[in-house]
């Protein structure tokens, strides 16, 4: 990064006091999230994206650590340093450097972040409505008057993966690749082809598996053929996953129909409000039709603070860059003669305190705007 000068420090702060006055007089508390964090969490919940590009290290003592990629993981780290009661209500703002190596254009190594998290929010799809409202209400008193507004929502997919007659191990294996498209597409053509008879130089251990204890069969099968450990996998992940493709052999394959159906509904797009019509067409059960009621809500919660959803354009696919989100996820970009900038973003994760340590399940929404981005948009 070739850092800025005293003109441009005075700039970009006066900007990012714009944005912190509206999330501040919005009763969001102030915080100072650690810049050093442990870097379990962004390994492994981040997103192929942040964790290709985080900066990670190891402490004396053997723990990696990194510099914080963005700020809502140490938001939460605050919060449940902080809280007497992790699930009770608690609303942050934040303002503060994070570091990512970089590989687009507006992207340093070192750039600004500010950012709200709401914690414990009794009223979900109020509060969803409420961040994004908060951030385009933060964007335009930067000076920000042309954006588009992007949003999708994991709940809608989850309730229709629930609906869809298969194993649940299936489920939670189509719910893991959501992120990666290219993995899920692949995955869910193996579930709908017939099983193959082909022997593999495991086929006679995964017969066995299937047949047997998974635990005791891979331990003993270690220490027969004194089988090295690669990755750092436990003997019970190994059997896990044996287990698995041994039931996997026996499963009767998915329909090709109910695929289809799940990829039809992640090629819906178009415009927010109008979307229902789509959605119609998916011939979803109880969770999905519970889920469309939810969506028609915040719709609803948007236009009550003065948002017209018309404008916005949902995408159902939308939401694959970090794997913590569980719902409505948001993006907002500004164009730039070298084509549009996302210059903020953000949705709920409701599971995110919890992968965390809470003991208690944490409802979570909250955004982040990537300041740099903005001055340059504005610029």
């Amino acid at each position: 990064m070739a850092g800025k000068s005293s003109a441009e420090r005075a700039a970009l702060e006066r900007q990012n006091a714009a944005l912190m006055a509206v999330f501040e007089r919005a009763g969001f508390d102030h915080i100072a999230p650690d810049i050093i964090q442990p870097a379990d969490i962004f390994l492994e919940r981040s997103g192929e994206d942040i964790r290709a590009r985080t900066f990670v290290f190891t402490d004396p003592s053997g723990a990696e650590m990194c510099l914080r990629p963005d700020l809502t993981v140490p938001a939460c780290r605050y919060h449940l340093s902080h809280a007497e009661n992790p699930a009770s209500e608690r609303r942050y703002c934040y303002l503060g450097p994070a570091f990512r190596f970089p590989d687009e254009l507006l992207s340093p190594q070192e750039f600004s972040q500010a950012g709200i998290e709401w914690f414990g929010a009794a009223q979900s799809a109020a509060a969803e409505a409420r961040v994004l409202k908060l951030t385009i209400s933060a964007l335009e008193a930067a000076g920000l008057s042309k954006f588009r507004v992007t949003f999708g929502d994991l709940g809608l997919f989850a309730g229709l993966l629930a609906d869809t007659d298969m194993p649940e191990r299936w489920r939670k294996r189509l719910q893991h690749h959501f992120w990666r498209p290219h993995a899920f597409r692949e995955l869910l053509d193996s579930f709908c082809a017939e099983r193959s008879t082909r022997r593999t130089s495991i086929s006679a251990l995964v017969d066995r598996v299937a047949d047997g204890d998974p635990l005791a069969i891979v331990e003993a099968e270690i220490e027969t053929r004194k089988l090295p450990f690669v990755g750092g996998r436990e003997v019970s992940e190994i059997a896990a996953r044996l287990a698995n493709k041994a039931a996997d052999r026996r499963e009767t394959p998915l329909e090709r129909a109910k695929a289809d159906l799940l990829n039809a509904y992640l090629a819906i797009a178009g415009e927010a409000s109008g979307i229902d019509a789509a959605f119609a067409k998916i011939a979803g059960g109880q969770r999905f039709s519970g889920a469309r009621d939810y969506y028609a809500k915040r719709l609803f919660e948007m236009e009550e603070l003065g948002l017209n959803p018309r404008r916005f354009h949902f995408a159902a696919g939308f939401g694959r860059d970090l794997e913590y989100y569980t719902g409505f996820t948001f993006q907002i970009e500004a164009d730039t003669p070298h084509g549009p900038v996302a210059v903020a973003g953000g949705g709920r994760y409701d599971n995110l305190l919890s992968d965390m340590g809470s003991p208690v399940a944490v409802p979570a929404v909250g955004c982040a705007i990537h300041t740099d981005r903005l001055k340059a948009v504005l610029a």
